[in-house]
């Protein structure tokens, strides 16, 4: 039998199938039924063609599909696709490791261990700041999404959709406030607010750990600027507290560097690494300062897939891409084309609806407001952009508190003709919905 290759399907039957199989609380409202992708573009089960700004929620930085990655992955198919790392241990992990650990910000030597998922590396980076500390507290920050684990959960600073009815959470964590100076928080207010916690809630001799995303993802791609990562570094280091870094959407190239902490010049004592590093295998890493790492109870670490061999073919092959295609330059190149683009139409047609444009290199989101006022999300008309893009063939996704911000993840091996397809349909179906 010909699974999922039926000449005959339609998304509409395949949306019936699907809420007949499926679970309401899945996400699944583009009604987009794949049938192949390669590079940034994707077609459906009805041969329509979709320019792809979102690559798997920041999975694809190499595309979909590259020809290097699915050799990597054949090849290593064809020898062996799994053993256990615990059982038969296998040249492609350790190879993975050592490039993370030469490749993570700061001169401090590393050590890595490999996972399946971001929010496994997230559990494992707390569940191991608490072993080597001793200490139970956890300080995140506001608009975080850090996975839907329970702990990752109860880590993510945002209530509706991911943490409703899924309470009691995982006591012990509390959360700071992350500078945003669009809404008015300073990284001086960002700052204090981690000094309140320590102040009114938990002391800070028995907080384990800091975690925070240099740039937020689900949170709007909100930027934390070099002084607030500096000042939580600085302040992890006076009370003993380890500072890790939420690089999941961030990493593997997507800000211009292979990890965003890099453009502050700040080392984080942990970094989570996931989406990107396979080219949409299931893969994470946590990679740490090795004498911490070594401090982890031996057998309190560990994983059945986690390092798959497949996988790290995969991983091995996105390493190889980055640097011979050249794509931590050609990040900075679409970031500023992008921006370019959104900026004219802030200034333009949309006018008092685009409120803020932001980017870290091709990290890249638009924040719609009501009446160019910062206080007054439009997560109304964000949908609608997003609704009109893709009946005009460009996927997107939202971001932000109130889904009011619009983001483009565009894999980085985006010709110049695509791209700007692309952002042309995005102007287009921005004008299309603000005249609706």
């Amino acid at each position: 039998m010909d699974h999922g290759n039926n000449q005959f399907a339609s998304n509409e039957s395949l949306k019936s199938r699907r809420d007949d199989a499926c679970p309401v609380g899945l996400p699944s409202k583009s009604g987009i039924y794949a049938a192949r992708a390669q590079g940034a573009e994707l077609w459906d089960v009805e041969g329509k063609r979709y320019i792809d700004f979102i690559g798997g929620i920041g999975v694809l930085n190499v595309g979909h599909s590259h020809p290097k990655v699915v050799e990597a992955i054949s090849k290593q198919a064809s020898n062996f696709v799994h053993t256990a790392f615990g059982i038969a241990q296998y040249e492609s992990y350790v190879e993975v490791c050592e490039k993370l650990n030469r490749l993570t910000p700061g001169s401090t030597p590393k050590k890595t261990a490999l996972f399946n998922s971001g929010a496994e590396a997230v559990e494992n980076s707390i569940k191991f700041a608490r072993q080597i500390t001793g200490r139970p507290g956890v300080i995140a920050f506001s608009g975080a999404f850090h996975g839907r684990t329970l702990l990752a959960t109860t880590l993510t600073g945002k209530s509706k959709p991911y943490k409703v009815g899924f309470g009691p959470y995982v006591p012990a964590i509390f959360h700071g406030e992350y500078p945003d100076a669009y809404h008015g928080v300073s990284v001086a207010d960002a700052l204090a607010s981690v000094d309140h916690i320590f102040k009114s809630m938990i002391n800070a001799n028995e907080v384990a750990a800091m975690i925070v995303e240099p740039v937020q993802g689900e949170g709007g791609f909100n930027p934390a600027p070099k002084e607030f990562l500096e000042g939580l570094r600085a302040k992890c280091d006076e009370h003993g507290i380890l500072l890790i870094a939420d690089e999941i959407q961030s990493g593997m190239g997507r800000t211009g560097k292979y990890f965003a902490f890099e453009n502050a010049g700040v080392e984080p004592d942990f970094i989570c690494i996931a989406k990107s590093i396979a080219a949409g295998l299931p893969l994470s890493a946590l990679t740490g300062k090795a004498e911490l790492m070594d401090k982890v109870v031996p057998g309190s670490m560990g994983s059945t897939y986690g390092g798959n061999p497949v996988a790290c073919a995969a991983a091995l092959a996105v390493f190889d891409i980055i640097e011979e295609e050249g794509l931590l330059k050609r990040a900075l190149e679409i970031g500023e084309k992008t921006e370019k683009r959104w900026r004219e139409l802030q200034n333009g047609v949309a006018k008092g609806v685009i409120g803020d444009v932001r980017r870290v290199g091709g990290m890249c989101a638009v924040e719609f407001v009501k009446d160019g006022d910062p206080s007054k999300p439009n997560g109304e008309v964000a949908a609608a952009i997003l609704t009109e893009a893709r009946s005009r063939g460009l996927i997107m996704t939202t971001a932000g508190a109130y889904a009011q911000c619009l983001r483009s993840l565009v894999p980085l091996v985006v010709s110049d003709e695509l791209l700007d397809e692309g952002l042309d349909i995005f102007a287009g179906a921005t004008e299309a919905a603000l005249k609706a």
